[in-house]
């Protein structure tokens, strides 16, 4: 119970404070909403694909190029197909700003899949390269299939030739190109993703990317107060109470935990209720994150606080350390623009840890997608509250 009479006297201390609330709250849903305003079209708006016109010019009346329209542009969602019946008409519509793609298929195109050729402006130029995967990943599928079919039957012409079950040959030749046809036929899926690796939009991104960072400044309050209580003489007059160093260590640990995680909850709440971030669809996975970060962030201010005596030295690190922290861990910059060696580093701190589970939950990843990060999260707070009260007992308490 000492403990918590400690916890609850810091968090009084730090919520009572007008410039420390303002940082610690307005400021990141400030930040947010800029953010994710500003950026809104660079990161892809809602998570999904954008509605792209597209033109479509045959040379020639082509049963690929046909199959291509009906059975894979038409039916992606996202894709408006106007056909166009020149090349030049094309590059008039596309250059006017009537169709944002344009796509010219050769003569002959099924007998020899030649690449088709498309059209768009520059500012255009991740719509076409959708566009282009998409055509892509159907003249591949075409190629594999006719390879496949010549092969098998092929082989079949060879087993039956001169046998007497000609009749079954027939039958399953038929049922093979039945199904080699019918898996042309099968839609391309496609993924859609804006931000990282994950589908949401920039609001959403930097909602998580601000309450990632400001809930680190928590390191540097937490050892903040150890030094300032040990200058004020406040830890000695405690050490000469029954209070054990323990209870003392707990209890700054407690006071940094229940700030982080109210901090939290109030920033959760504002953004969803107000700006409509999206968090996901189960609440307690959010709650289940979120508390664990702060466990984490309040076992590391406890660490620091063993390591650095001066409260300039806490400054500095607030100001340029978590500035750092920040960009490493994806909350100044998308994770995906991050070359994968630069990935690697940012799994070592972290707020990364807090940023991608809280992206991964408003993709709709359950439970079992959390327990690698609800686990390494909680061992970092907890090695590093061990570790910093066994130096602090000797030092400061």
């Amino acid at each position: 119970m000492k403990s918590f009479f400690i916890a609850w006297k810091d968090f009084k201390v730090r919520a009572t404070d007008k410039r420390g609330f303002t940082m610690m709250l307005i400021m990141p849903i400030i930040l947010t909403m800029i953010l994710g305003a500003a950026l809104k079209d660079t990161m892809g708006g809602e998570g999904e694909f954008q509605q792209t016109s597209v033109g479509l010019y045959v040379a020639k009346n082509d049963q690929m190029a046909e199959l291509l329209r009906r059975d894979v542009l038409e039916k992606t969602q996202f894709i408006t197909v106007k056909r166009v019946d020149s090349e030049e008409k094309l590059k008039k519509m596309v250059k006017a700003g009537d169709l944002e793609v344009g796509i010219s298929i050769p003569a002959d195109w099924s007998a020899h899949l030649e690449e088709a050729v498309l059209f768009t402006d520059e500012d255009k130029q991740l719509k076409a390269a959708v566009i282009e995967s998409i055509i892509t990943a159907f003249t591949d599928r075409v190629q594999s299939i006719s390879t496949a079919s010549q092969a098998v039957m092929a082989d079949l012409a060879t087993a039956h030739s001169g046998s007497a079950s000609r009749g079954n040959s027939g039958q399953a030749t038929e049922n093979i190109m039945k199904t080699l046809a019918g898996s042309g036929e099968e839609p391309i899926e496609i993924t859609q993703r804006s931000i990282g690796v994950k589908q949401v939009s920039s609001m959403q991104y930097y909602a998580a990317a601000m309450l990632a960072m400001f809930l680190l400044y928590n390191v540097t309050l937490g050892a903040k107060s150890f030094i300032q209580e040990r200058h004020t003489e406040t830890l000695a007059r405690l050490n000469s109470t029954p209070i054990s160093k323990w209870d003392i260590v707990l209890g700054k640990f407690l006071g940094t935990l229940y700030f982080a995680f109210i901090q939290f909850l109030l920033f959760y709440i504002v953004t969803a209720m107000f700006l409509k971030v999206n968090w996901g669809e189960n609440h307690w996975e959010v709650v289940a994150i979120g508390f664990t970060y702060s466990v984490a962030v309040a076992g590391l201010s406890m660490l620091l606080a063993a390591y650095i005596t001066q409260e300039k030295t806490a400054d500095l690190i607030s100001g340029i350390g978590i500035q750092v922290f920040a960009i490493i861990g994806g909350s100044m910059l998308p994770i995906h623009s991050f070359p994968d060696w630069f990935k690697g580093i940012a799994a070592f701190v972290p707020n990364n840890w807090a940023l991608t589970s809280f992206l991964d939950i408003m993709s709709g990843v359950g439970w079992s997608g959390l327990l690698v990060p609800l686990f390494v999260l909680g061992a970092i707070g907890g090695l590093s509250l061990l570790i910093g009260a066994w130096r602090l007992r000797g030092r400061y308490v």
